[in-house]
C-alpha cells in the first residue's frame, strides 16, 4: 500500500463506526437525520485541515458517546431481573441519609417527597435549564479547551467517554430505579416500564407547548440507571479540567453549574442525592486515573526517548 492510500485510510477511519451504525440501523428500521448529522460532522472534520483534526480528536470522544447511548437502547434490560433492581432499600438509606422528619408521614422523608408538595412551574423551568443544556456545556467546553488547552481537551473528552462507560456499567452491575419511578410504581419492579420525564419535566413541556423532554426520554437507555447520575458527573468534569484555564468569573459560574445540577436531578425527581454523590465521585475518580495514565505514558516515553552515547553505552540514569 502505497503512502497516499494509507493516509486515505487514516483520513476515513474516524467515519467507520458512524457508517457502520447507521447502516445496523438501517436494517433495525432506525436510521434518523442525527446519524446522517454525525456522519457529515466527522467527515467535514477529518477531511479538514490540521486544525479541524486537531478539534476532531478533541470531539470525537464525545461523539462516540453519542453512538453508544444510542446502541445501549435495544440492550437497556440484558442481564436484569426484578430481584437485582434496587428500589426501596436504596430509597430508605435517602430517606435515613439525606431526608427529613416529617410529622404528617410519621417518619423521615426524602427531599423528593417534600419537593412533591412544594412545586412550582418557575422552579420547573429554572431547573429544566441545566438538564437541557448539559450536552451543549460539554462540547462547547471541548471546544473552549480546544483553543486554550489541547492536553485538557483530549482528558475531558476521555474523561467523558470514560464517565459514560463506567456508567453504563454501573446501571446493569447495581439497577436502581430513579424517584420518579418510585413515586409511581411504587417498590414493585416493572422491567416493561418506560422511561420517563417526570412530572415536572412534563410540566415544561406542557407550559412550551412542545414535548421536548418528553421526546428526550423516549430514548433513553435505561430506566434503571438512577446511579451514577451523569448529569451529575459531567459538570464536575467540566469543572476539573477547565479549572486551569478558567479566570474567576467562569470558575463561579462552573461550580455553580455543578451545584444547580445537583439540586434541578433531586428537584426533578430524577435521582436521588446519593446518585448525584457517586456521580461525582466517578468524575473525580475519572479525572484522576486519567492523570495518572498520562503521567505513566509521559515516564514510558521519556524512557524510550532516552538517548545512547556515541560509544554504545547506555546513558547514564539519573
Amino acid at each position: 500500500m502505497n503512502a497516499r492510500a494509507h493516509a486515505h485510510l487514516r483520513t476515513a477511519a474516524p467515519l467507520v463506526p458512524f457508517v457502520l451504525y447507521a447502516i445496523v440501523s438501517a436494517f433495525r428500521s432506525d436510521l434518523r437525520v442525527e446519524h446522517f448529522l454525525f456522519i457529515g460532522a466527522v467527515a467535514a472534520l477529518s477531511y479538514g485541515g490540521p486544525r479541524a483534526k486537531e478539534l476532531l480528536a478533541g470531539l470525537y470522544p464525545i461523539g462516540l458517546v453519542g453512538l453508544l447511548y444510542d446502541a445501549m437502547r435495544p440492550l437497556k434490560n440484558l442481564g436484569l431481573t426484578a430481584a437485582r433492581v434496587h428500589v426501596c432499600d436504596v430509597r430508605s438509606a435517602e430517606a435515613r441519609i439525606f431526608g427529613l422528619d416529617s410529622d404528617a408521614a410519621g417518619g423521615r422523608i426524602t427531599l423528593h417527597d417534600w419537593f412533591r408538595g412544594h412545586d412550582s412551574l418557575a422552579l420547573d423551568v429554572a431547573c429544566a435549564i441545566p438538564y437541557a443544556t448539559f450536552l451543549f456545556v460539554c462540547v462547547a467546553t471541548a471546544i473552549w479547551l480546544y483553543v486554550k488547552e489541547r492536553p485538557a481537551m483530549r482528558r475531558f473528552a476521555w474523561g467523558f467517554f470514560a464517565l459514560n462507560v463506567v456508567g453504563f456499567a454501573t446501571y446493569h452491575l447495581f439497577p436502581t430505579a430513579p424517584p420518579w419511578y418510585f413515586h409511581a410504581h411504587g417498590c414493585a419492579v416493572d422491567l416493561a416500564a418506560s422511561a420517563s420525564e417526570g412530572p415536572a419535566l412534563a410540566r415544561v413541556d406542557a407550559f412550551l407547548g412542545i414535548a421536548y423532554f418528553h421526546g428526550m426520554y423516549a430514548k433513553a437507555s435505561s430506566v434503571f440507571g438512577a446511579i451514577p447520575s451523569l448529569h451529575c458527573a459531567y459538570p464536575l468534569l467540566v469543572v476539573i479540567e477547565g479549572w486551569r484555564t478558567f479566570g474567576p468569573k467562569l470558575r463561579a459560574a462552573s461550580v455553580a453549574y455543578w451545584l444547580a445540577m445537583i439540586f434541578s436531578a433531586v428537584y426533578l425527581d430524577h435521582h436521588w442525592v446519593i446518585d448525584a454523590a457517586v456521580g461525582s465521585a466517578y468524575a473525580v475518580i475519572v479525572a484522576v486515573v486519567l492523570r495518572l495514565v498520562r503521567r505513566h505514558g509521559g515516564a514510558a516515553a521519556h524512557g524510550r526517548d532516552r538517548v545512547v552515547a556515541p560509544d554504545g553505552a547506555a546513558e547514564a540514569a539519573e
